[in-house]
């Protein structure tokens, strides 16, 4: 295969070299392979035309542009490339001379730093001269308008490429473009060139047929454009946009110089050698059968796709859509959350943008935001979605309006879930799981007629999987209305049954309603700070009692996507904390408890009625209690404070309140009654025989401050249940708690004095003689 460029490497005629070194004349700067002469006499035989007036408006408008993406112009014109070498090999399959001695399939970039040039060559079809003048001159009119036109409303100039005009991008770059084409179809090569000035020349190419076949696409950079010509740069656009390209793309290098290499006058003169690297060395693997990809080819591309060689998928989903919309997807959860992954703020504050790439046809269009292939809640999930149906170029509007981007992004959510929901149910439900498992490979095989050993059992990750991404399965849980069914079964939560065998085993929807007692009609949970505090609150003793098991929600997530659920499997979700409690069947005699309601009746009133007077001044000073009433919820305490049906359980109110949010206004409080606690019988009695009993009133108010503690609300003011604690404390010691407190003179014994130590004294008294004799002798 042969490319209109100087190589470094290539033969040099000796009465040439003994020319220039006789003349030492600089070496004359090729722009684009040709000499002055061979273009001077190119423009002497050159056509010249006018593009049409749509065309240079369209030039005008791209040349002049601010906010396009100046990356752009690679992308159009490697997708081009791409086009024309499928194109080749189409027709190779159908004629097998078709490629001839320019067998190699392939693009290749070149850069020229003196004359500042970047050269796009491919070896597809090429283009003969009337095809130059008609693809290249005088484009579509009517892409041309509509592009135009959607621009006035708007859009982004960055969908170039939808309209069919996405050549024109190279302007963004270049002040001048040459085209050198070949084509099968016609003897002769052809340079097409373009300065952007209204007009365009078409002419013989006088140096032959160097390209083979194909298309080179030169691009004469512009001053303020000069850093596209840096290797590195380069090397980051086409991984970014075409790192799965079919074709390979090569960019040429200067070799680095070895220490062993060996330096002579010959190779100063030739100037230094050149190799071309390949840049899109990652092979698009969700379009090869999932058969034929071995494990470590998986964990390899999501290497590749993450840029992080040491990363780890904890589980992947691959597939492809047939029929109307057709796509291939390969979609990867990661075995840990990206790095400052959180909810609040905006996406990006937050780091959860979308991290599944389009593709159209092997070249990424949109990432990130502009993606938008997954809901918020599911943003943790990489991969890369490629759609033959979609536009090469669309815009972040249009994808959000695009009919087949909703179709995508509906079976990509389903088929995650349908991941996520087999990884829990292995977890779980390890033997079912297992055995549908071993009913799919044992059709798989008789299928296809294998009769290898079953594979072996494996651990399911999903207890990996909900301890990194438990909040997102919340959230989407509350946010995602069209499968908050389906995430349901994704929800584990401690419980009053997984507590027993371990502090940190979870269940499932599905595992509590598979324990589930016969009469049993309701799922029933309660909300706190931890599943040990939750087994002792007042609402849990009857339950404890009757073996009925109640979720804890531990999270401050889980109460409002609970809300939200409503019921699951047809049995309604009911907190503990909040109305009145039914146990349906399971209740207790209710002939028993409408006989005590009216024994209780004047206490209850009187209750109410003094919580009321009491809280005249300060409506909150009873967290709004509004009613007070007997309870069966209870059985060993004496009281409890329940919220509305549509209130905020203490955890949610005070998840609240610590964010600074006002909650005085919060959902009225309901004050019950244990009516078998003897502490509330007692209380009976006085007000049956004294409504303004003192003792009655002072126990009324401790046990009601007591109620709001033990129930997880905030009190406003402890001071009277931390005397009353006091006071118990004295009693129980058998101090009189009417004693006023007064200074006690300290009774402290006088310390005796430390003795000296016998060796301590004796080495004293020598160290004296010792000093007397000196002064003897002095």
């Amino acid at each position: 295969m042969l490319f209109s460029v100087v190589r470094a490497d290539d033969e040099v005629d000796a009465e040439d070299v003994e020319d220039a070194e006789e003349e030492e004349e600089p070496a004359e700067v090729l722009i684009d392979g040709l000499t002055e002469e061979q273009r001077t006499a190119m423009a002497e035989n050159a056509e010249n035309h006018e593009f049409r007036a749509e065309t240079q408006r369209l030039m005008d408008i791209i040349i002049n542009s601010l906010y396009m993406n100046k990356g752009v112009y690679l992308r159009e014109l490697l997708s081009n490339s791409m086009d024309a070498l499928e194109k080749a090999r189409f027709l190779s399959v159908q004629d097998s001379d078709y490629l001839g001695e320019t067998a190699d399939l392939e693009v290749r970039i070149e850069v020229d730093q003196a004359a500042k040039t970047l050269s796009i060559i491919d070896t597809g079809v090429g283009m003969t001269k009337q095809e130059l003048i008609g693809n290249l001159g005088t484009v579509a009119k009517s892409g041309t308008t509509n592009f135009l036109e959607s621009l006035k409303e708007g859009a982004d100039a960055n969908m170039i490429g939808q309209f069919g005009v996405g050549f024109y991008a190279a302007f963004l770059v270049a002040d001048k473009v040459s085209v050198t084409s070949l084509s099968n179809d016609e003897p002769k090569q052809h340079i097409w060139e373009s300065s952007s000035d209204g007009s365009f020349t078409v002419s013989e190419d006088p140096r032959g047929t160097t390209l083979g076949r194909g298309t080179r696409v030169t691009l004469h950079v512009k001053e303020e454009a000069l850093s596209l010509l840096e290797a590195h740069d380069l090397e980051q656009s086409v991984k970014k946009y075409s790192q799965f390209m079919t074709f390979p793309i090569r960019l040429r290098k200067e070799k680095a110089a070895s220490d062993d290499d060996e330096i002579d006058d010959d190779d100063e003169e030739k100037g230094p050698e050149y190799e071309y690297v390949q840049l899109n060395d990652n092979k698009p693997l969700w379009l090869a059968p999932k058969e034929d990809i071995t494990k470590d080819e998986y964990v390899k591309f999501y290497q590749a796709l993450t840029r992080n060689p040491s990363s780890q998928p904890l589980m992947k989903a691959h597939f492809s859509a047939e029929g109307e919309i057709e796509f291939t997807a390969l979609l990867y959860v990661p075995s840990m959350a990206p790095r400052s992954f959180s909810y609040g703020g905006d996406d990006e504050a937050s780091g959860r943008q979308n991290r599944v790439k389009l593709y159209v046809r092997r070249v990424m269009v949109a990432e990130g935001k502009d993606a938008d292939l997954l809901p918020k809640w599911l943003n943790f999930v990489e991969g890369v979605v490629d759609s033959d149906d979609l536009p090469l170029n669309v815009n972040r509007e249009q994808l959000q309006q695009n009919k087949i981007i909703k179709v995508i992004r509906k079976k990509c959510v389903r088929k995650i879930l349908e991941l996520l929901r087999k990884e829990s149910e292995l977890d779980e439900f390890p033997e079912k799981s297992e055995d549908e498992e071993d009913e799919d490979e044992t059709e798989k095989k008789d299928a296809e007629g294998d009769e290898e050993e079953k594979p072996e059992k494996r651990t399911s990750t999903y207890p990996d999987f909900w301890k990194n991404f438990a909040t997102d399965v919340r959230y989407g849980c509350y946010e995602d209305d069209a499968n908050r069914g389906k995430i349901a079964k994704l929800l584990r939560f401690q419980s009053s049954s997984t507590l027993k065998d371990d502090d940190k085993k979870t269940t499932s929807l599905d595992g509590y309603v598979g324990r589930m007692l016969e009469k049993q009609n309701k799922i029933y949970y309660a909300s706190g700070d931890s599943a040990s505090a939750l087994d002792n609150i007042p609402s849990m003793q009857v339950f404890k009692k009757k073996g009925i098991e109640v979720l804890y929600l531990t999270s401050v997530h889980d109460e409002p996507c609970l809300t939200k659920l409503t019921e699951y499997e047809a049995y309604k979700l009911v907190s503990i904390q909040k109305g009145e409690v039914d146990l349906g069947d399971l209740g207790d005699d209710k002939e028993r408890f409408e006989n005590l309601k009216k024994m209780y009746k004047k206490t209850v009133n009187w209750w109410q009625d003094f919580l009321k007077a009491e809280s005249t001044d300060d409506p909150t000073k009873w967290m709004n209690v509004q009613e007070v009433r007997l309870t069966q919820r209870l059985a060993d305490a004496p009281v409890a404070l329940i919220t509305s049906q549509w209130g905020y359980s203490a955890k949610m109110e005070n998840a609240y309140a610590s964010q600074g949010q006002d909650i005085t206004m919060s959902a009225s409080k309901t004050l019950e009654l244990n009516p078998d606690h003897p502490v509330i019988h007692e209380i009976w009695k006085k007000i049956e025989a004294d409504p303004e009993d003192k003792a009655a009133k002072e126990t009324a108010e401790l046990l009601t401050q007591t109620a709001i503690l033990a129930s997880g609300y905030r009190l406003q003011d402890s001071s009277n249940v931390v005397k009353s604690v006091h006071d118990l404390l004295m009693t129980r010691r058998g101090v009189n708690v009417n004693v006023p407190v007064t200074q006690i003179e300290p009774e402290v014994e006088p310390e005796p004095e430390p003795a000296k130590e016998a060796d301590d004294d004796d080495e004293d008294e020598e160290e004296g003689a010792d000093e007397e004799s000196e002064d003897e002798d002095d």
